[in-house]
């Protein structure tokens, strides 16, 4: 069928609705379009020797459009960096200092919660990725299949907008830390001239990292990678010499309920990433392993959760005031010894620096699919300059940084949870995503359904975000269930959004599922 393609990916027939009959399908069509039905873990093909496959760019110029097999070359070894770089942030320190001083858990409860927080959230995360080798397009794009063209528009907006808080969040966090560079090593103290640089700075340079695209993110998470390996050789050196360690090991073990309530928390943090996922898998070839996927996905994360958590946990029992800090930057500047404080500090802006990079880079997608008609590293720039503002609000108003923080927290969990239940329900029986039907926003698209909306889809979505709004409490809402019921006392409110839309979404009518038989034009049909 003869098509044109908008700005932003969106799919015009020439003739509406005069589609051509459909293709019929043989047991050789998946070998002609090179896609062989080979087993989930056949090795994957060295990156760069797939036949006439373009040579790699510096400016990733692809939209939400699916990526052709002749460009899928990536590694599944390669999602090992890229979810370390999601993870340096110095926010976990002071999260782990939370744990010891607000929660009053020891460091044997810190260990648990920091080993089932990020294989609870980022095991999710490599599930929902593999989202993205079966269809080879944006978690967002792939989204339309499940919610339809329009009913996709719901959870969208809200992802997008809820992107805003936590590129803020990872702004203000990385300039704080420019900040106290630059009072260490030449005695510069902050103003309001100098906070608004440092945050124009920074988030400029996220934008040139998400601007450039896939590459440049991969890139930059790899040398990220090995920076964080030695920043932790230091600090485990600096820890093992100046703790107290019996004091540590004395402290007495707090409530499970609270110990179950700080999973509950630093696996919100991850949980945002779940829509983003298959951004990141799209690139790799149909063949390569969902294992791998998810393997790769838990490790890079649980390298840089689990240490940082721990020496936050650590770090406390000498310096409770890490846990309260209003710019936990600027405070661990000043305990740690100068010869750490800077190398630290660094690693602490070039985490923070690749986390808004990878966020914005997502969200660039995310806009695209929401109607805004240009190219994806110009639609990364409108989340830019709406971190700009946000963050200078947070840096030059707020009183209390980690309170703003773990109340934003708890929300977008909520707000990410109730569209991971509906999608990764629908995972279960979609083994193929219709590339053309994906593209195509107007009444003649496979994913139209009614009134191109999938009513089982919206409803499921909306059920589960009200459930768990009624059972979430921060500083700035508390839901009617938030007390009483171990739920809600726990800030288990995301797991409850999760499974009311899962279940939900389940038990519904849904409609039928487009298969690869059923595509117009085979080639852009994305199968398993």
């Amino acid at each position: 069928m003869s098509s044109t393609a908008s700005t932003d990916g969106a799919h015009r027939p020439r003739a509406r609705g005069s589609r051509e009959p459909h293709a019929p399908h043989s047991p050789g069509a998946h070998a002609r379009a090179g896609r062989g039905p080979r087993d989930e873990d056949t090795p994957e093909p060295p990156a760069g020797d797939t036949p006439g496959a373009p040579a790699p760019r510096a400016l990733e110029t692809r939209g939400i459009e699916p990526v052709p097999p002749g460009e899928r070359r990536a590694r599944t070894r390669g999602l090992f960096p890229t979810w370390v770089a999601a993870n340096i942030t110095v926010l976990l320190l002071t999260m782990g200092a939370s744990l010891s001083v607000a929660f009053r858990l020891n460091i044997w409860q810190a260990l648990v919660v920091g080993v089932a927080a990020p294989a609870v959230s980022y095991g999710l995360v490599g599930l929902v990725g593999i989202a993205g080798k079966r269809g080879g397009a944006p978690g967002m794009a792939l989204s339309r299949a499940v919610f339809g063209q329009r009913g996709n528009l719901l959870p969208g907006s809200l992802i997008w907008v809820a992107r805003w808080g936590w590129e803020t969040i990872n702004a203000v966090t990385g300039a704080y830390a420019l900040l106290t560079v630059l009072d260490i090593l030449f005695g510069v103290r902050s103003g309001t001239v100098l906070v608004v640089a440092a945050l124009l700075l920074f988030v400029v340079a996220t934008f040139a990292i998400s601007g450039l695209g896939i590459g440049a993110v991969r890139r930059c998470a790899k040398w990220a990678t090995y920076l964080f390996g030695v920043f932790s050789v230091l600090v485990l050196g600096h820890l093992v010499g100046d703790t107290d360690w019996g004091r540590v090991f004395a402290q007495p073990a707090g409530p499970t309920a609270l110990m179950v309530t700080g999973v509950g928390l630093i696996a919100a943090g991850g949980m945002s990433w779940v829509p983003s996922s298959p951004d990141f898998t799209r690139y790799l070839p149909r063949t390569a392993s969902s294992v791998a996927i998810v393997r790769n996905t838990v490790g890079g994360a649980m390298i840089v959760v689990l240490p940082l958590i721990l020496m936050g946990a650590v770090m406390a029992v000498s310096t409770p005031d890490l846990a309260s800090a209003p710019d936990p930057v600027s405070f661990l500047g000043e305990v740690l010894p100068l010869w750490m404080a800077v190398p630290y500090l660094l690693i602490a802006l070039v985490g923070m620096l690749l986390i808004n990079a990878m966020s914005m880079y997502s969200a660039g997608f995310t806009a695209q699919t929401l109607g805004l008609k240009v190219p994806r590293h110009w639609a990364v720039s409108v989340n830019a300059a709406i971190s700009l503002v946000l963050g200078g609000v947070l840096m030059l108003v707020a009183t209390s940084f980690l309170s703003s923080f773990l109340a934003f927290l708890s929300l977008l969990a909520v707000a990410f949870s109730a569209w991971v239940g509906v999608f990764g329900a629908d995972m279960l029986r979609r083994p193929a995503y219709d590339g053309e039907a994906l593209l195509d926003t107007t009444r003649t698209s496979a994913y139209w359904y009614r009134g191109g909306f999938s009513p089982a889809a919206v409803l499921a979505w909306a059920a589960g975000l009200g459930s768990g709004v009624l059972f979430t409490t921060s500083d700035w809402f508390s839901g009617p269930l938030a007390s009483g019921n171990p739920v809600g006392e726990y800030g288990l409110g995301w797991v409850a959004t999760a499974a009311v839309s899962f279940l939900l979404y389940v038990v519904l009518p849904k409609p039928a599922v487009r298969g690869p038989a059923d595509s117009a034009e085979e080639a852009t049909t994305m199968a398993v």
